[in-house]
């Protein structure tokens, strides 16, 4: 799957099969589920989770735990908005 074809599928009812739970999650951000989309993430191990997490707490504007996140992930806070983030994330991870 590539960055259009997962893109296709944010107006679906639930999202695509067999990505991981790093893409759902930005699958159910992209869907305005953020609560639904931290819980997924929030106690998955690894720098791809944690870049995840960083960037939902970003958008939730709790900095203190966005930067805790980003460092995890071993990724600088970025300077862009929120929609180019989530489509370099999504991208690195399919």
């Amino acid at each position: 799957m590539d960055f259009k074809e997962f893109s296709s599928t944010i107006n679906n009812p639930g999202p695509p099969e067999k990505v991981t739970k790093e893409l759902q999650a930005l699958w159910l951000d992209a869907n305005n589920q953020w609560h639904e989309a931290h819980e997924l993430i929030q106690y998955l191990p690894g720098s791809k989770a944690a870049w995840v997490h960083a960037y939902l707490h970003r958008k939730e504007e709790d900095v203190a735990n966005s930067d805790f996140w980003y460092a995890r992930a071993g990724k600088n806070v970025p300077r862009c908005d929120f929609e180019e983030e989530w489509e370099e994330i999504v991208k690195s991870m399919l």
